[in-house]
């Protein structure tokens, strides 16, 4: 018996049937998979596995990454999401696997990895990577951040501490060192909830320095007032590093604000001053960047507010840059692309959901997030050079997602994208792009395959 469905606003009835064809909605990730092969990353995760399988019928480690890269890019936020993928059989002839991993084998690749085989396989994977960006001509900001992601159990370091949304419930607290220009996430840290922001950041920065492609220059480094650090200023300042810090408001620091009397106004609501001065436990002096904003009803201000100076709000910062105030402080609001990047890996990425047991095993996962962002960010700079930055989300929707069905022309697979999302037209472009590509070369597809007369197959 045939089932119909009546539409909400026709009166003409849809009739239901199955197909036996494989349909995917992620065919438009043929350009991303492409761009997968050209950076040969199946051959560079599989020569750097630290680990292999020994079982006949166990799925290479190099594949259940590369699953799991892609349940994250199509949206899982879960493990148990990535389930989502495994009737994708139209999918799996992009990738070129007879099986998908499972949650459970997911899971325990992850569950594989301890302190030493990440620092030898997620750190060296994340320099090779790293050099396939270019180096701005001015040099790169480097902005360091922490967050929050919270835990419902009892996670290895899953501890209580700072957690403005839910005081008092446990959660970890990753440290980011994000490159603003490129934008990628040059190192990231899993820690323990309870530990402060600035909680070995100098050995954080040691690793991250020694992660920045040969050629790289620093312009400047900038942090908000969880950084403000003797330990890290003494240590920029012997590397040579420029820095701009939001200045923690210590007593001194507001007597210090409160007492400037030469002002450089900005327009009728800005004005910016500096002092110097040694604080106590510091070896010399430094020089602080303060600027005064005047409180309006119109306009919500940031900033402190001093109880010596009523009807203004303040900021500070601590650098050893000479530029004038005004340009220090409008290259420090430049710094908030991090805290974009952050949203967007917690939100389109969903870096605070793939967590297990062991502490290792759920960094490991965060580290595969951040791998993932920093491909979605040098794919992107590959298909549209010079064009704006798009978000994870936006690329998700703007191109991946493509209605396709599997089919066969003679001895090969054919995609068949569909029009009504854009079809070969949209994401041709996309492919050449990849193809013209000069760093790497790929013998998978073949230019002729780009031109819809040539054959039957358009992937």
């Amino acid at each position: 018996m045939p089932l119909l469905l009546r539409p909400l606003f026709n009166a003409k009835q849809v009739l239901l049937r199955s197909t036996p064809k494989p349909v995917t909605p992620f065919g438009g990730l043929v350009s991303f998979l492409e761009f997968l092969q050209r950076l040969a990353l199946p051959q560079q995760l599989a020569s750097t596995m630290p680990f292999q399988l020994r079982s006949p019928n166990a799925i290479p480690p190099a594949q259940t990454l590369v699953a799991f890269l892609l349940a994250v890019i199509a949206g899982a936020r879960r493990f148990a999401h990535t389930d989502w993928l495994r009737a994708d059989k139209a999918l799996h002839a992009l990738l070129g696997i007879r099986r998908f991993p499972g949650t459970d084998t997911i899971r325990n690749f992850f569950r594989r990895f301890s302190q030493p085989t990440i620092e030898s396989f997620w750190r060296p994977l994340s320099r090779w990577l790293l050099a396939k960006f270019a180096c701005p001509s001015a040099g790169a900001s480097l902005d360091l951040d922490s967050t929050i992601f919270q835990r419902s159990g009892r996670q290895q370091g899953a501890a209580k501490g700072y957690n403005p949304r839910r005081p008092g419930r446990r959660s970890h607290h990753p440290l980011l060192a994000v490159l603003a220009e490129a934008p990628c996430v040059l190192h990231g840290w899993l820690r323990s909830g309870n530990t402060s922001s600035a909680r070995g950041v100098v050995e954080f920065l040691q690793e991250a320095l020694a992660l920045l492609p040969a050629g790289w220059r620093l312009r400047t480094v900038r942090a908000d007032a969880g950084f403000f650090d003797e330990t890290l200023l003494a240590f920029l300042e012997e590397r040579g590093l420029p820095y701009v810090i939001v200045a923690r408001m210590t007593r001194r620091i507001q007597q210090q604000a409160a007492a400037l009397r030469q002002w450089t106004a900005l327009d009728e609501h800005y004005a910016v001053g500096e002092f110097r001065a040694r604080l106590l436990g510091w070896k010399s002096e430094r020089r602080f960047v303060v600027v005064r904003e005047r409180v309006r009803e119109s306009k919500e201000t940031v900033g402190r507010k001093l109880l010596e100076v009523p009807g203004y709000r303040f900021r500070i910062f601590v650098t050893n840059r000479t530029q004038e105030p005004l340009t220090l402080w409008r290259d420090y609001n430049g710094r908030a692309t991090v805290e974009q990047r952050i949203e967007e890996l917690k939100s389109d990425l969903a870096a605070q959901g793939f967590c297990m047991q062991p502490f290792f095993a759920t960094e490991a996962a965060f580290l595969a997030v951040l791998l993932s962002f920093n491909l979605l960010s040098l794919y992107q700079q590959q298909i549209a050079p010079g064009a704006a930055y798009r978000q994870p989300a936006t690329l998700r929707a703007a191109v991946f997602l493509c209605g396709a069905v599997l089919g066969r022309g003679g001895r090969r697979a054919v995609l068949h994208l569909s029009a009504a999302w854009g079809g070969l037209d949209k994401h041709k472009p996309l492919l050449e792009a990849i193809m013209q590509w000069s760093d790497l070369t790929s013998p998978k597809l073949a230019a002729a395959s780009m031109n819809p007369t040539a054959s039957q197959t358009k992937t």
